[in-house]
């Protein structure tokens, strides 16, 4: 575990936006990832009182940049405007490369390498390459090294149609190589352990759509989501992923993906596939000052952790844990615990083991104390019912808890995710009466 405490110089998120979290039908999306970032970027700048060339540093997310997007922080970075005298990198760590980006763009305000920085995630998981098997590719040098008629020819005998089924590179993505499970078979390990029933995992994606539409009827994502144009035209306003007329019953009749037949993690009750950025500006107390800028939170304390990659789905626990403990804060503390719904297995897994007190003292060697309370969890809904483009959600999970923190009139809130590879993060936003 490492663990960052920002009490040096103190970082405030002073304003974000996002994309709508567009759904995956399998082929390519209307945006690239670089596309979706300065979309989400671009809204975010013009609405401040200094020119993108003031910003000291762009942080970006991304899990599966394009081949003509790598470094893709650069990218967005020179596409919004900032200058090329202003420094962008890309950082990856799976699902939290998001937070990771705004953990990153902290510890340079807090190290005082920056005042200004634009952080984010970015994620076009529909237009994840599709790619050539091995023998394919090998297939391929030895054609090109071939220098005869007579040589390309009995190469053209050893072709196999075996040999050009695509590998789909998503789904090399989405399944860890250490322990071959796919992620889906992770959230199938922690039901089985924590014996969380189908009917459970339902209920808690229904949950999540009926949460995310009153949210929405209500106005909510009114003030985190800019719309963005496509080329033909279009304009893509609001998240996908809801289903207002799913209930139990539709819920129960989707078969099992992950482990066939007898499972229970199903595409329902699993976070969607999807497209979209989210971008904040993290600023120094010198930064607030100078430009006037409104705060809508600071940033106290970033955590990570790395577990069993079988049991990656419990890293918010491993996570948030330490996180409370250094501040000496306990559950009831925490007004609003926003935890990424990879799956619902996963987040109930959590709830579980958080408040199990065998599971405390023999994995994180401490004891629980107070539930994690249901109307602080994800009051808004979340992946399941909106998406989860891998290298945005992060970002995405720190702006809507700033801005729920605001709306609600609340103090504290974290944010967390579990990570591929058995890995969580949590980060700790903080409000008070002096933040408008």
């Amino acid at each position: 575990m490492t663990a960052r405490s920002s009490a040096r110089r103190p970082v405030y998120l002073t304003d974000g936006t996002r994309t709508p979290f567009i759904k995956a039908r399998g082929t390519p999306g209307p945006f690239t990832a670089a596309d979706l970032a300065v979309g989400a970027g671009r809204a975010l700048l013009m609405r401040q009182p200094f020119a993108p060339e003031a910003i000291d540093e762009v942080v970006l997310g991304c899990v599966v940049p394009a081949p003509d997007e790598l470094n893709i922080a650069r990218v967005v970075g020179l596409r919004l405007g900032c200058g090329e005298a202003t420094p962008a990198w890309t950082v990856q760590r799976n699902c939290a490369s998001g937070l990771q980006a705004v953990d990153s763009a902290a510890s340079a305000i807090t190290g005082g390498r920056a005042d200004l920085v634009l952080a984010g995630g970015t994620e076009a998981m529909s237009q994840a390459p599709v790619l050539f098997s091995r023998a394919f590719v090998d297939w391929l040098g030895r054609w090109r090294q071939a220098r005869s008629p007579t040589a390309r020819g009995r190469l053209l005998t050893r072709l196999r149609p075996h040999d050009l089924v695509p590998v789909i590179g998503l789904l090399k993505g989405l399944t860890d190589p250490v322990v071959g499970l796919s992620m889906g078979q992770t959230a199938e390990e922690l039901a089985w352990r924590f014996q969380i029933d189908r009917g459970s995992m339902d209920r808690f994606a229904l949950r999540s759509h009926q949460r995310h539409g009153t949210a929405v009827d209500a106005g909510v994502f009114d003030a985190e989501i800019t719309p963005i144009f496509d080329t033909q035209g279009r304009c893509w306003d609001h998240d996908e992923g809801h289903r207002p007329d799913t209930d139990l019953e539709r819920l129960g009749r989707l078969h099992p993906v992950f482990d066939r037949p007898t499972g229970s993690v199903t595409a329902g009750n699993s976070a969607q596939v999807s497209d979209g950025a989210a971008m904040v500006l993290l600023a120094s107390g010198e930064a607030v000052e100078r430009w006037r800028l409104p705060v809508l939170a600071r940033v106290r304390d970033c955590t990570w952790a790395g577990l069993d990659p079988k049991e990656m789905g419990l890293g918010p626990v491993h996570a948030i844990a330490p996180l409370l403990h250094r501040q000496g804060l306990a559950t009831r503390a925490i007004d609003i615990f926003e935890i990424n719904e990879a799956f619902a297995a996963q987040v109930l897994a959590c709830l579980h083991a958080w408040s199990d007190p065998h599971w405390r003292r023999d994995v994180l060697g401490d004891t629980p104390d107070q539930p994690i309370r249901d109307d602080g969890l994800n009051p808004d809904g979340g992946a399941i019912a909106l998406g989860h483009p891998v290298g945005a959600s992060g970002a995405r999970l720190v702006l809507h808890l700033a801005l729920a923190l605001r709306r609600r009139g609340l103090k504290r809130g974290v944010a967390s995710l579990c990570i591929g590879g058995g890995q969580g993060g949590a980060m700790l936003l903080e409000r008070d009466g002096g933040e408008s």
